[in-house]
């Protein structure tokens, strides 16, 4: 190797830096290593070019100094080919290698009824009705596996009324069926478990931190274009707040992400990532008719859907406080009156240290936590409240024992029912999901919005009522004097036909 004399400046390390070498002893060995140092000469003393010995030397700094000095000296000996790494390998390489594990292809399997006009004119006038034939739709998407034990965020559209969902790793040739956990339209995201075998682990991505975004970054867009799988595209961030042509406001997006990299059929629900292989956002959509326009939702969005989407409420728990799932800390986001966080004395701006003394390293993890603890007993919180820690205690209880059909009743003056398929067939009613309507109180909410029998409550404010606690939380969202905007399929008799028809009424919650 080169030596450095004086304040003379080496190539490899610095000006006024030299090499020194010396024995290191160690214990109970009968032969001493010759370790290689880099030293300042500006601050030992230099004689013919050797440094003398440091009084004190870290033995893990030398060894970790000697490795690496070793290997440069093995690319300089003469008449063997000089050791170089491969220029192939740069930024983009190692995200794509760090993110491609937590990469899924996604397939779905749709069974539609069909619904034949001439059916229901045989079934008004003869009570006949034939067996509906199904037909199967298939559908192709991606994904991005989220935590370990096998949870994945896709785009709600990808998923929305699948009958079957799997899910194919790049690593594995046999795909795994997933869960639909739950679906968030508002967002067009969608949370899914992996069924994979019992202790089965996976490789996680990790969310770049909300905001963090240079226009013009390099950025990379993975998923399964036209079913082809394991696809690698490569562009740059075009804009980092930009609508869709037309807004859609049911999607209720402030800004999505515009990059050129490309996007097409299949890469729905995969994520857009930087060169550090962190997801930014969550590929979503592409500008019809444009060139090299295509667009993601952003990661800081990402993680606030998540955060209202994987809760304990998935498995019927309720906590009542919401986390940001990004990487920043446990931050408590919102609390709900009368919860049994709120009954705790959990404020937000509180900060999650702790859950039954284990230190919970992810959002989900907390989670993960909160469901194991389940329901009847007191559940020990640690918190961070400005300078101060604090200890907790929370009791969870199923959210059926709050949110009920007196819950409806007593804010809206209806009485309640949840529709199936099945009750649906029978009632002849025009709608398969949703709540129909059983009774009305007279001068009650309700009654003052016209709702009569078997009109069926499809949403409120636009978000989708599938069951009683979903109606009920609603409800219970909003204060007394508050307006809701009621989605109904309603019925109009004229004759001996009943008419279903969409229709929208206000009603004001007492």
């Amino acid at each position: 190797m080169r030596s450095c004399r004086g304040t003379s400046f080496c190539p490899q390390i610095g000006p006024g830096w030299v090499l020194g070498i010396f024995p290191l002893e160690f214990p109970n060995r009968k032969r001493n290593l010759v370790v290689t140092e880099f030293m300042d000469c500006r601050n030992y003393n230099i004689k013919m070019g050797l440094a003398r010995r440091p009084a004190v030397v870290s033995g893990c700094c030398l060894l970790m100094v000697a490795s690496a000095l070793c290997v440069a000296q093995a690319a300089e000996v003469p008449g063997q080919p000089a050791i170089q790494a491969d220029v192939r390998r740069d930024a983009a390489v190692e995200a794509v290698e760090r993110i491609m594990p937590s990469v899924v292809n996604i397939g779905t399997e749709t069974v539609v009824e069909s619904r034949d006009p001439y059916e229901d004119l045989l079934q008004d006038f003869f009570g006949y009705r034939r067996r509906r034939q199904a037909q199967t739709e298939y559908s192709r998407g991606s994904g991005v596996i989220i935590d370990e034990t096998g949870y994945v965020v896709t785009n709600d559209h990808v998923v929305r009324g699948a009958t079957k969902v799997w899910v194919k790793l790049n690593d594995q040739a046999k795909p795994l069926e997933a869960e639909v956990l739950a679906l968030k339209r508002g967002t067009d995201l969608a949370l899914l478990k992996l069924k994979g075998k019992p202790g089965q682990t996976f490789v996680a991505a990790r969310f770049a931190p909300d905001d963090d975004l240079f226009l013009g970054e390099t950025v990379l867009a993975l998923g399964n274009p036209f079913g082809l799988g394991g696809s690698v595209s490569r562009g740059i961030l075009s804009s980092k707040s930009r609508r869709p042509t037309q807004t859609d406001e049911a999607l209720n997006i402030e800004d999505w992400l515009q990059t050129d990299a490309s996007v097409n059929p299949g890469n729905s629900g995969g994520p857009l990532i930087n060169l550090r292989g962190e997801v930014i956002g969550i590929n979503v959509a592409v500008l019809k008719g444009g060139q090299g326009i295509s667009f993601a939702i952003p990661i800081k969005v990402v993680a606030e859907a998540v955060s209202e989407i994987f809760t304990p409420e998935l498995d019927g728990l309720w906590f009542g406080a919401r986390m940001n799932a990004g990487v920043r800390s446990l931050q408590v986001q919102s609390v709900e009156k009368d919860s049994p966080a709120a009954l705790s004395g959990l404020k937000v701006g509180d900060v999650i240290v702790a859950v039954e003394n284990t230190v919970p390293r992810t959002f989900i993890e907390m989670n993960r936590l909160l469901l194991a603890a389940g329901v009847g007993k007191d559940i020990a919180l640690r918190i961070k409240r400005g300078g101060d820690t604090k200890d907790l205690k929370v009791r969870q209880i199923r959210e059926e024992t709050f949110f009920n059909v007196e819950l409806i009743q007593k804010r809206l003056g209806a009485s309640l029912q949840q529709l199936t398929p099945k009750l649906a067939e029978n009632l002849g009613v025009g709608a398969t999901s949703g709540l129909i309507v059983a009774g009305v109180e007279k001068d009650s909410p309700a009654a003052a919005a016209k709702l009569e029998r078997r009109f069926i409550i499809q949403a409120i404010d636009r978000q989708p009522t599938p069951t009683i606690v979903a109606a009920a939380r609603a409800l219970h969202a909003r204060g007394r004097g508050e307006k809701v905007t009621l989605s109904l399929v309603a019925e109009q008799i004229e004759g001996r036909f009943i008419h279903s028809y969409m229709a929208t009424t206000e009603a004001v919650l007492r």
